[in-house]
């Protein structure tokens, strides 16, 4: 999402390149798709190109079970993106998503001068995820999406989607408890069935929903993760403000 926003503040074409979409069992395929994309980008120019998962793309060579093909294919993308690099006048740009960027390829790491890490979104920024994602649905007095947010410490945009999809689906669940209820009473009672509800019967959110979907719906990332302590560690080496960084500054500035 931060890849195609970049694309449409900047006016430019948006190109999502992924390793299936250039990966082929036949011999030298893979590097004409790679050429024809940068093609395509510099006749659309100005592009972003964006690679989602860069990792499964463009991973470290030092594989020697990694097929022949495979390999060619990472040369060939790195060559186009060098030439991209050397020409002044070129419009674009090669922005890259990966989850695992401790498995990247030196070169690959080179090639991406900013480097920011996507952490997960602290309580002001969860309720704000809140919000957006229940801006169009009718929500009870009782609801406090600051408490919800505060009750949702580690928890990723996607986990709070899915906590929303979760509570949503206990008024559906009661409307049609409700409505099983008074047909099985209209038939005891020898009366005709009422009218089926409609979604205008649905009752609002109410606090008590997210609170059971709480209890339902986990972070799928814990803090004390391993793949996160790795990728802090990374992000604290690599990334914008990190040591190997840090190190060239104070090293350009000595010299200069």
């Amino acid at each position: 999402m931060l890849a195609k926003a970049v694309a449409t503040e900047s006016g430019a074409s948006f190109m999502n390149v992924s390793m299936s979409s250039i990966a082929s069992k036949w011999f030298g395929e893979g590097e004409k798709y790679v050429k024809a994309i940068f093609s395509l980008a510099s006749k659309l120019s100005p592009a972003v190109i964006f690679l989602d998962e860069v990792d499964s793309m463009l991973g470290k060579r030092q594989n020697r079970e990694e097929p022949e093909t495979t390999r060619r294919m990472k040369n060939e993308f790195m060559v186009n993106w060098e030439g991209l690099l050397t020409k002044d006048d070129e419009r674009v740009v090669v922005l890259a998503a990966t989850n695992r960027p401790y498995d990247l390829d030196e070169a690959v790491i080179r090639r991406l001068p900013r480097r920011l890490m996507v952490n997960l979104p602290n309580a002001p920024n969860r309720e704000r995820i809140l919000k957006l994602i229940l801006s169009k649905e009718a929500l009870a007095e009782d609801v406090s999406l600051e408490s919800v947010a505060s009750m949702t410490d580690g928890y990723s945009g996607s986990d709070l989607k899915n906590l929303c999809v979760t509570a949503a689906g206990r008024p559906i669940h009661d409307l049609l408890e409700r409505e099983q209820k008074e047909k099985s009473l209209a038939i005891i009672e020898g009366r005709p069935e009422p009218a089926l509800l409609t979604a205008d019967d649905i009752r609002p959110l109410r606090m008590d929903d997210f609170k059971s979907a709480h209890d339902q719906v986990c972070a799928s990332v814990p803090l004390d993760s391993e793949n996160m302590r790795e990728l802090i560690q990374w992000h604290d080496q690599y990334g914008d403000g990190g040591s190997r960084r840090k190190s060239k500054e104070q090293a350009s500035s000595y010299y200069m």
